[in-house]
């Protein structure tokens, strides 16, 4: 029963909504709740959501940490905008190949409330017209007609948060069966394998050639993926290939689709102590 995906306008009340869940879940559920937070992965709302790229980032980042924390016994709460039914769709295809539930709620507001309620906030924590409007125009509202979407529950935000009907949601809805795109592929019969051992050998060669000439807190492109890695410190041979191996052995133990594995392994090197 893992995966809850909060959506809606900027400003609608996500985190709160977020807030409300977490603690009810942490009373009503046995398991552990990981929370994935959109705020923790951005700098500036405006430089995130008036750059293509550093927003395909962000999206990219969390999405790593849902493939990472996402189990048949824990449950996840992804709170951010999930304003693109395809990014929805990816995530429910991680639901499909773990086996287990995915539900949606959706934070319904007026564009002119959402907008006054933003205003209200701290300066540093508002969002400039022009990026909000633009947010708006592109969001892609959730349709229970969509698999990926269902079931899905919709909240005003005069409503209190219906943390009970998520939980019954998330007990009520049967795990999605896995089909042949989102099944496990060390079982199914494709070259995973070889794609995960070239794909990390690559990436690994990209980072010793690069990191010769960078300094601290450069951002190295690699082949095979969009992320980019984070030189923190000169690396040595040894030292990716340790790094390598571990990665490989976590993999094994919760694959991924073979396109992924170098943009999960990249998120992964920027985020573990080597």
């Amino acid at each position: 029963m893992p995966l809850v995906v909060i959506t809606g306008f900027p400003a609608s009340g996500k985190s709160q909504r977020c807030s409300d869940l977490s603690s009810y879940m942490k009373e009503s559920f046995k398991g552990k709740v990981v929370i994935i937070c959109e705020h923790d992965y951005i700098s500036t709302k405006d430089s995130t959501y008036s750059s293509p790229q550093v927003e395909k980032d962000v999206r990219a980042a969390m999405k790593g940490d849902v493939v990472r924390q996402i189990s048949k016994d824990d449950i996840v709460i992804l709170d951010g905008l999930n304003y693109i039914k395809g990014y929805r769709y990816e995530l429910f295809c991680i639901s499909k190949n773990c086996r287990t539930p995915q539900m949606t709620l959706h934070c319904a507001i007026s564009a002119e409330e959402a907008w006054q309620r933003d205003l209200a906030r701290p300066a540093s924590e508002r969002y400039g017209r022009a990026c909000f409007d633009a947010l708006l125009a592109r969001y892609e509202e959730p349709d229970s007609r969509h698999r990926w979407d269902s079931p899905l529950l919709t909240v005003q935000p005069d409503e209190p948060t219906p943390c009970a009907d998520v939980l019954r949601a998330l007990l009520d809805a049967p795990a999605p069966r896995p089909n042949q795109s989102t099944q496990n592929p060390l079982l199914a019969p494709t070259n995973f394998l070889f794609d995960l051992d070239r794909q990390t050998q690559e990436v690994v060669k990209a980072i010793m050639a690069g990191q010769q000439a960078a300094v601290e807190g450069d951002r190295l492109s690699l082949p095979m993926t969009p992320e980019r890695y984070t030189v923190s410190a000169q690396l040595t041979l040894a030292q990716l290939s340790r790094a390598r191996r571990q990665f490989v052995s976590y993999i094994k133990t919760h694959p991924a689709q073979p396109g992924s594995v170098a943009t999960l392994f990249v998120q992964y090197l920027n985020k573990t102590d080597r």
